[in-house]
């Protein structure tokens, strides 16, 4: 049995935030499904490998649902709706609370139809007045909260060119709404959980933002390299890129071994971490050219003898080429509709060894499973084919017919 087994998700969320929290709990047993506008929604497009336009990242975070196309801002759609959320656990959607509002799927709406209903709502930057209405990405989480200030070079800063503030968002929601399910079963109440992306950013950020709150040390951007510890960058070796970190005194009089300067470890330079990241330009230099003459493989082949964390600055092409990363069995490889070689979908980061994920069904084309989901809830097949007429509801062609 898996641990969400009989769980109902309804799953309204668009992009990264919402999609992926519901795709975490479908890959424990939730039964999810999403609700795509007719026609299909926007985030279906982002980055598109298939011959229909579905995008890279739809396809990671929407596995392990199924589709039902629905007009929820029309009155007959609000009634199919209604229906779905009395059937329901768990509604997520990552939209303003005005949105919320306007749509009847705002958490005194929802309770109203479903009592002990649990809404999982992550937002921009949270609920208070005078922020619940504005708008973001997660780049806009990265830059406001300090983080892309410190990346980069003092006149040109940079932001990661992956969302992970999008998706820490979301597994933030997710075990928020493990915790909510968790108290259901003791209250017979729900609740609304909450995340931001402005707080997900902050908590990234924490560490610095305390050091200036106490320090006023005004840090400014050191490219890659650490200004607390060092060292700690990107260095280039013969044939590509790495990085590695030295923290901590044993790891350094190790770092100071191999690269054949034990007399470092008693210069007062470098005495403690801080002392260290004062000085990190001088040790990235020493580093840079102790690796320029070998390849990238014999370097961290050396670093990893002396148990000095390190990686190879890899492509995404070399990310699934990597022997490292296959033999780790990272990746669920999956058929799509349109697309000409399986998809490689990331597995979750969360490990149980009794009741472990699994990523068995595919991500669903717009509407796959509108006339299997309408009938689960009591429309006849010609309710259905009514709605379908009005434009209120769309089955995907190859779905299950009413």
């Amino acid at each position: 049995m898996k641990v969400l087994e009989g769980i109902k998700i309804l799953d309204l969320g668009r992009y990264i935030a919402g999609p992926f929290c519901a795709a975490l709990l479908g890959d424990y047993g939730a039964d999810v499904i999403r609700v795509d506008r007719v026609g299909g929604s926007e985030d279906r497009l982002i980055l598109p490998v298939s011959e229909n336009g579905e995008g890279a990242q739809f396809l990671q975070v929407n596995r392990n649902k199924r589709s039902i196309s629905l007009e929820i801002d029309q009155p007959e759609g609000q009634q199919v709706l209604h229906e779905l959320v009395r059937r329901a656990d768990v509604v997520i959607a990552n939209m303003p609370p005005r949105v919320l509002q306007n749509l009847g799927i705002d958490y005194e709406s929802l309770r109203r139809i479903k009592p002990d209903i649990i809404l999982t709502a992550s937002t921009a930057f949270g609920t208070a007045p005078a922020v619940r209405d504005r708008v973001a990405f997660d780049g806009v989480g990265q830059a406001i909260s300090g983080a892309v200030h410190l990346a980069g070079l003092p006149d040109h800063p940079m932001k990661a060119m992956v969302p992970v503030v999008d998706f820490a968002t979301a597994l933030s929601c997710a075990l928020g709404t493990v915790m909510a399910l968790y108290e259901r079963k003791a209250s017979g109440m729900g609740q609304e959980v909450g995340a931001s992306l402005l707080q997900t950013a902050l908590n990234f950020s924490s560490a610095s933002l305390i050091e200036e709150a106490v320090l006023q040390a005004d840090r400014k951007a050191t490219m890659n390299r650490a200004a607390q510890y060092a060292p700690s960058d990107i260095f280039r070796a013969k044939d590509g890129w790495f990085i590695t970190q030295v923290i901590g005194p044993a790891m350094f009089k190790r770092w100071a071994r191999l690269i054949g300067r034990p007399e470092l470890v008693d210069d007062p330079r470098f005495q403690d971490d801080l002392q260290r990241g004062h000085h990190g330009e001088y040790l990235s230099d020493l580093m840079s050219e102790w690796c320029a003459p070998m390849t990238r493989a014999e370097a961290l082949a050396k670093l990893e003898g002396a148990r000095i964390p390190a990686g190879a600055v890899n492509s995404p092409r070399e990310v699934l080429q990597d022997e490292s990363i296959s033999a780790a069995e990272p990746f669920e490889m999956m058929e799509y509709p349109g697309v000409k070689t399986p998809i490689p979908i990331v597995k979750p980061p969360i490990f149980l060894s009794r009741t472990p994920a699994a990523v068995v069904r595919r991500p669903p084309l717009a509407g796959e499973h509108t006339n299997e989901v309408l009938m689960e809830i009591g429309y006849s097949p010609d309710a259905i084919a009514q709605l379908s007429e009005r434009g209120i509801v769309q089955q995907a062609p190859g779905g299950a017919a009413a």
